[in-house]
């Protein structure tokens, strides 16, 4: 059996934009956007999940576009705007996504919830859901083992009236 000698890659300077701030970090290039935010950042309210793209903890906002960031490398996300649940309050003010999961009790244990607004803004972004059955198959990609869809949907409802009424 030969001995593979080959280095690996240095870590490299990664410049990005997170939650309004500018932040340089020196990166493997193999690093995932989550794994940037957590232990790079310390923004540890972005969950990790499955690892996989298969259970939605990890939902943030790239460029107002939701994405599984255990899916993508940091370094792909040079020069657009990251947003993670950390940064959606703004001057003491909770994001309305935010308040209504509180107003309606749209969580339980609270794992799922981060990836869960987070994903609940991308959608209205998206503008594609009209129905009931849209929003369930859109929330789809976001599992909750507690089971508190029927509340989330209600969360979704009320975030798409608000963006219609804009």
């Amino acid at each position: 059996m030969e001995n593979d000698s080959t280095p690996l890659p240095d870590k490299q300077p990664v410049m990005l934009h997170i939650n309004g701030a500018e932040v340089k970090l020196q990166l493997a290039p193999w690093t995932s956007l989550l794994d940037a935010l957590r232990e790079h950042l310390h923004l540890t309210g972005t969950k990790k999940g499955c690892d996989h793209g298969q259970c939605g903890a990890c939902t943030v906002l790239v460029d107002g576009k939701r994405i599984n960031s255990c899916l993508t490398l940091a370094v792909m996300q040079e020069g657009k705007e990251v947003t993670t649940i950390e940064g959606l309050a703004k001057d003491g003010e909770l994001h309305p996504v935010q308040q209504a999961f509180i107003d309606h009790d749209a969580f339980q244990c609270g794992y799922c919830t981060p990836g869960q607004i987070c994903s609940v803004i991308g959608l209205v972004n998206e503008g594609k859901a009209k129905t009931l059955d849209d929003i369930r198959d859109l929330m789809s990609g976001n599992v909750c083992r507690c089971g508190a869809y029927v509340n989330i949907v209600k969360v979704v409802q009320e975030a798409l009236e608000r963006s219609e009424a804009r």
